[in-house]
């Protein structure tokens, strides 16, 4: 085993080998979106030997996301999510580099992130216009890029499925997507991988009001939906085995 690798990867690195872990420990990370999904994403990547992290987000957490966000408790409710979130990753991971960017992903800020400077780009965003923006700019880089379509308004965990952008069905964000690239004549600089659900319920109870947190994206949202804690995990969590794999499958390919 190196010596230089954290204790707690022994049995990941067992299954990997040390080729793999090297790759992991390398890869940089960049994720917007630290929500129900992104959390779980930060959290699955940082326990699989990611060591470089960049998390996007410019929220606080509110008492609406104890339900189903990681780093979301009754004593972390008012901190910073990004904040908070590193706080989490670096528990596990003491030696891990995780940069926590307070900001709204944006057209007017999209510079400002580097892009280009990273392996892989995660998209955990909700908002249409920017989900949409990030997605034309990142499949324009070098990075390898994922994206999590709606999570919200499922309870079947049966039912989440991968699939290229293109080919994501049932899903009314990715929808709503797919019509804005069509009515602008923008199209994504090449095909990415989407975690999604076809499975759409009603909101069965009484509407919500947006959080009183001053948050900027919850602003640029349609409505407000319901969502459950194990679905979101499971967005988040694919979403970060989507790029173990991408590592796992080009270090064998080096061999």
């Amino acid at each position: 085993m190196d010596n230089s690798r954290p204790a707690f990867l022994s049995r990941t690195a067992l299954l990997m080998g040390d080729d793999v872990m090297d790759a992991l420990t390398g890869a940089r990370v960049i994720l917007f979106g630290v929500g129900g999904v992104g959390s779980w994403c930060a959290e699955g990547l940082i326990r699989s030997g990611i060591r470089h992290i960049t998390l996007v987000d410019s929220d606080v957490v509110s008492e609406s996301n104890v339900n189903r966000q990681l780093m979301a408790t009754s004593r972390t409710v008012g901190q910073v999510k990004v904040e908070a979130l590193r706080d989490r990753l670096l528990e596990i991971d003491p030696g891990a580099e995780v940069t926590a960017i307070r900001r709204v992903y944006s057209a007017e800020t999209a510079d400002s992130f580097r892009m280009e400077e990273y392996d892989y780009i995660i998209d955990a965003i909700d908002s249409l216009k920017e989900k949409s923006d990030l997605i034309l700019r990142a499949t324009r880089t070098p990075a390898v890029f994922f994206s999590s379509m709606g999570a919200a308004c499922k309870v079947d965990p049966r039912k989440v499925r991968v699939a290229e952008f293109w080919n994501v069905r049932g899903c009314p964000l990715g929808a709503a997507i797919r019509k804005k690239f069509k009515q602008n004549h923008t199209w994504p600089g090449h095909k990415f991988q989407c975690v999604y659900d076809e499975e759409v319920l009603p909101n069965r109870g009484q509407a919500l009001a947006a959080d009183s947190s001053n948050s900027e994206w919850d602003g640029r949202k349609a409505q407000i939906n319901g969502t459950a804690a194990h679905i979101t995990a499971i967005f988040g969590m694919t979403l970060a085995g989507l790029v173990i794999e991408d590592v796992y499958e080009k270090a064998l390919q080096k061999k």
